[in-house]
């Protein structure tokens, strides 16, 4: 075991796959000799040559359209985008190129392709940095939405996107690049895309988050605790496939629920996950599940962002409520 924060793990993961197989390639706006602007890919380059890893124009849509194809040819590209609100220049080529490959050549091509970006507020980033948009790549058939939460997780989940055989938007939040360190395997291990981690034990209520939400549920649940109510915690870790199966079988125990995502309410993932929480298992709810979530509003420039961003207080207040219905 090493003690890994989530970016060193993103990277060890990278190196693995580098050294198992010679079509995997990484590329994007500095993120070669750099190492990229959060310097991920950092000394990657120098250990792999430029031939494997190197940089690319300012150009979101020919480093999108480039990945496309380089999977055609057998390739298995890793390209950043280098922060989430740059992806509008590539939609097409990741959500009409790349995730329609395998169905409009009836199976002959795939597009083996890992699209990297960080995302998420609490950092006080620029305008466009910090947005939530897995909700684009969620309504998008074709393509895996992974977000992990944690160092392990994010070795584990990179490797596999990696290798799997369509494409994956992988996320990954600003604010857990540098937060903490954990134990991580060296050498290689995955953890299967679509299974998602229950983290903590609860009889009472059950929260589901994914991402930095994973902390700031831990955190109510500690708060809730303290007043006698013992909350389930379930991380997501992909969004697509959503692992509908562990979520029921927390409701079935808890009888109450609530998601939390960062990203604005409307039409998002908690939606979705509500929804199929009533097709699944509305018989044994005793209470309407609730969101906790950004409001409908355009990511607030940084001086305000912390009254914008979901806290503990607001998931304690949803969870008093469900429990009180």
């Amino acid at each position: 075991m090493a003690q890994m924060n989530m970016l060193e793990a993103i990277r060890d993961a990278m190196r693995v796959e580098l050294k198992r197989d010679s079509n995997v390639l990484i590329f994007g706006e500095d993120a070669g000799k750099v190492g990229g602007v959060f310097r991920v890919t950092e000394g990657l380059q120098e250990e792999f040559g430029e031939d494997r890893v190197f940089d690319t124009p300012l150009a979101e849509s020919a480093i999108a359209g480039m990945a496309v194809g380089m999977g055609i040819q057998g390739f298995r590209p890793i390209a950043e985008i280098q922060f989430v609100g740059f992806i509008y220049e590539a939609l097409d080529q990741m959500f009409v190129q790349a995730a329609r490959m395998r169905y409009r050549s009836g199976g002959r091509y795939n597009s083996p392709i890992v699209f990297r970006t960080p995302f998420g507020g609490g950092v006080k980033a620029a305008e466009l940095h910090t947005d939530s948009l897995e909700g684009l790549a969620v309504q998008t058939p074709g393509i895996k939405v992974v977000i992990p939460s944690n160092p392990y997780d994010a070795k584990g989940l990179m490797i596999s996107a990696i290798r799997d055989n369509d494409p994956v938007f992988f996320m990954e939040h600003l604010n857990l690049y540098r937060a903490f360190k954990a134990d991580v395997p060296e050498g290689e291990y995955t953890i299967e895309i679509g299974k998602a981690n229950v983290v903590r034990e609860g009889s009472d209520v059950t929260i589901i988050a994914y991402g930095m939400m994973v902390h700031t549920a831990v955190k109510a649940a500690d708060e809730l605790e303290k007043q006698g109510i013992k909350a389930e915690i379930i991380d997501l870790r992909s969004l697509v496939p959503l692992d509908i199966d562990t979520i029921v079988a927390s409701i079935q125990k808890t009888n109450r629920a609530i998601v939390v995502q960062e990203a604005q309410k409307t039409s998002g993932v908690a939606a979705e996950v509500i929804a199929q929480i009533n097709e699944k298992a509305i018989l044994h709810l005793e209470a309407p599940v609730l969101r906790v979530s950004g409001p409908d509003t355009v990511y607030p420039f940084a001086q305000i962002e912390d009254a914008w961003l979901p806290t503990p207080a607001r998931i304690v207040a949803a969870a008093q409520k469900v429990l009180n219905f």
